[in-house]
């Protein structure tokens, strides 16, 4: 989980958007986004898949699945 949460950090942080605009794109709030960074907190399926098209980021990057 470590991974995951360090490499979402990383493109959140590197896409260009506040996290305002990331949680009004995916539909949750900006406070939530911020946990997904922060704790042990993981969103949902389509929750994730809205946020990496948010961002522009792979989802198989963001789960270790690639480098």
């Amino acid at each position: 989980m470590d991974v995951i949460k360090k490499r979402l950090k990383e493109e959140i942080e590197h896409c260009g958007l506040t996290k305002t605009e990331i949680a009004r794109r995916v539909g949750v709030s900006d406070e939530m986004i911020t946990q997904y960074c922060t704790t042990n907190k993981l969103p949902k399926l389509d929750t994730f898949a809205r946020l990496c098209k948010a961002i522009d980021a792979s989802a198989d990057y963001i789960l270790g699945l690639e480098d």
